[in-house]
Formats: C-alpha cells, structure tokens, sequence
C-alpha cells in the first residue's frame, strides 16, 4: 500500500531544500523589473488602449524599452499581435533568413511546432526550407551540445544558429542554463563571428539572474501566456536583440517599411502587460516549485523523471517517463479535473496542427493554452512522456499532483 501523505511530505522537504536559488533569482528579476519600471517612467497612462493605426502608442513604446531593457538589447517587439511563441519565433527566422542563407540547428532536432516552421523533415508550404533556406541539424552529445560538431558545420553560407533552451519534447536531451548558451555562442563567434545566434527562449525566462542576450545571443524570441505574462497576459509574444533583427522581425509582422511603428493595443492588454511582466519572476517561482514537488512525488512512485528534484533548472518543465498511453491520459485527466476552468471537461488524445504525433493536453487554464498557469500535455508515443509545467500558485500545483499520483499509482 503506498503512503501517498509520507510521499507528499518528503516531497514538500525537497522543495523547501531546493528551491531557494530560485527565490534568490526571483528577488533578484523583481529589482530588475522595478529598476526598468521607474526608469521609463510608468504611468497610468501608458495602460491605456489605442485604436486603429495606433501612431504614437506611448504605453506599446516603451514596453518594447522596457523588455530591451530587462534583456540587456538593444530593441524590443511586443506585441498582442503576436498568435503564440510559435509565430514570434516563425516572425523571428522568417524576417532575418533569406533564400540561399543556412540556418543551424544547435541542440539538436526542434520542438514539433518549430519543425513545421523550418519544413524539415515534413515539407511545409511558406515554411524556411521551402522559401530556399538550407538547413543543418546538429545532435547533441551527452546532453550537451557538441560545439566541435557545430564549428566545423558552419559554412560561408551560415547565416544564423538556432539555440532551444528547453528540452521540448525529448525524452533524451535537457534544458540548457544561460552558461552553455553563452559557450555555445563564443564557439560560433570564433569561427564566424557575423553568424546571428538565435535563441528559442521559450519556458525559461526569469528562473535565472541572466537571459542568453547577455551571454552573447543576438536574437531572442518568446510567447507572453508563458513566464514573460505571468499569468495576466492574455496573449501574444516577444522579440528582442540587436535592432537591426528586430527591425527585419518588425517587417514580418507588420508590414516593409511599416514595422513596429503600428498595432494598436486593444482593450486592457497594455495593462495586462505591464501587470505580468511586474509579477512575472515571482509567478515563475512558483511554477519552478511545483515542477520540483511533482519531480519528488513522482520520482518517490518509482518513475523516471526530468529533472530530479536536487537537479538545478533552467526552465518550469518538469518532463515524468510512464511508460504506457493510459497512465499518460490519466495524468492528464487528473490535472484538467483539479482545474480551475473546465474542471468537468475530460481531456483526450488527438492530432493537433504543428505536431507529428497526437497529443493529449490538460489545460483548464483562464487563458486558453497558457503554459505559465497549471497544464500538462505530451505526445502519444514512446517512452509516454507527460509534460508538466507552470502553476500560479505552488498551493494549487500541490493539490493538483497528489490528484494525478493517486489516479497514476505507483510505477508496476
């Protein structure tokens, strides 16, 4: 018989053990957010909506210096316009890569929504390859990125370096920190140092004092319904890095010649916004200490899980191995009933368009598919990794997984 309240015990002694970098970098972001707020003069007239062409959105200006600001680049784009972190890293490749350039994939094969917007291995119509980009793909080695590997496959050709923070979807690699991005940087730039490296920043902005624009990354790319919106964003994405990047970004986005001087700000986003970034560090520390009590619950359970509850993070994803397709539904099934919208909606399986498997996701989030607020998903295919990230509040994250481990039971 398991002794499902010594396992939450010894699962809540992990978290108060491991958790308090995380709340040193939460302190330490908040202070970075506060400096960036005060210096840019924030005013209850920056929270205002704006309409039409939007000329002059003074509260749309200086969020973008604000994020420049926070990220240590020189330019910024944020913007409700933005569908998801997928199509602020889509606008990102698609506004600096052109016909012939080639594009390196540094940490191995994408996440799925990524590959579709590269056109590999499945051919995408208005995806990089098919406008005529060359793509390369480096393996990782170990874990780690092989930076011998990625040296020697730049070519003259080489235009820009894609790096994924997260782990995505792997069941074999890890998430990178800030340091081996950097490493993975410093490699590029020696060989050729007008290589654009361009980081996939989605999942781990905020867990650490440094973001990878201050390690060497020239581009980054983010959605707003993850760590950046802290759980008020109700939409939208990020770009930030050297202006002329964004500049070629803002061009996708909008319009040549256009760009980011237009977008109107709807409704209350401008102060749901500004209200997630200012919460933002604290929101993301809460998530970080879930995914640790989920690693210790289930790691206790006889479960192969990633990271482990002692190991240090660099993003909220807490990826757990069940092994079989009913106790991945059934996770799932637990996550969405102790949710706080859609409790009474069973999550199923099913093909979703970006992914190559089907897909079974648990997200009874106020804002659909936001991955800061409580949610699990994962593919329906061998090893039946679930996904398990966010949580705004660590109490709710806490009773959710206890649901989910008493509804999975122990490993057989």
């Amino acid at each position: 018989m398991v002794d499902f309240a010594e396992i939450e015990k010894t699962a809540l002694n992990d978290v108060e053990k491991y958790s308090k970098i995380y709340e040193e970098a939460a302190l330490f972001n908040t202070e970075k957010v506060m400096k960036a707020f005060r210096n840019h003069m924030v005013s209850d007239y920056y929270l205002k909506p704006t309409t039409g062409y939007a000329y002059s959105d003074v509260g749309r200006e200086n969020l973008d210096a604000i994020y420049a600001e926070i990220f240590h680049t020189e330019a910024a784009l944020v913007r409700s316009q933005f569908v998801s972190g997928t199509h602020a890293l889509a606008v990102a490749l698609l506004g600096v890569l052109r016909a012939g350039d080639e594009m390196i994939a540094a940490t191995g094969t994408p996440y799925d929504t990524m590959q579709t917007i590269i056109g590999s291995p499945v051919k995408t119509p208005g995806s990089l390859v098919d406008l005529g980009v060359i793509y390369k793909e480096i393996p990782m080695q170990d874990d780690k990125p092989d930076l011998e590997a990625i040296s020697s496959a730049i070519t003259d050709k080489t235009r820009l370096i894609h790096i994924q923070r997260s782990c995505g979807y792997s069941s074999v690699r890890k998430t990178l920190n800030v340091a081996q991005i950097g490493e993975i940087c410093a490699a590029v730039k020696k060989v050729k140092p007008d290589v654009i490296c361009f980081v996939d920043n989605c999942y781990g902005e905020f867990i650490e004092k440094q973001e990878p624009t201050e390690v060497g990354a020239d581009l980054l790319a983010g959605s707003l319904i993850k760590n950046m919106g802290g759980g008020f964003a109700p939409t939208g994405g990020y770009i930030a890095g050297r202006s002329d990047l964004v500049e070629l970004a803002s061009y996708r986005l909008t319009a040549p010649g256009l760009g980011g001087e237009m977008g109107a700000t709807l409704g209350d986003t401008a102060r749901e916004f500004y209200q997630g970034l200012f919460i933002a560090p604290h929101v993301v520390t809460q998530a970080v200490k879930t995914a640790i009590f989920a690693s210790a619950v289930f790691k206790n359970l006889g479960y192969s899980v990633k990271p482990l509850p002692e190991e240090v993070r660099s993003d909220i994803i807490q990826a757990i191995r069940l092994e079989t397709r009913e106790k991945l539904c059934n996770f799932c099934v637990a996550i969405q009933t102790n949710s706080p919208v859609d409790a009474h909606v069973e999550p199923v399986p099913a093909m979703i368009p970006g992914y190559q498997n089907e897909i079974i996701m648990a997200a009874g989030t106020f804002v659909q598919g936001a991955s800061i607020e409580l949610s699990a998903d994962g593919p329906c295919r061998e090893p039946y990794n679930v996904y398990f990230q966010g949580g705004l509040t660590f109490e709710h994250g806490r009773i959710a997984i206890m649901s989910a481990a008493r509804m999975v039971g122990p490993k057989e």
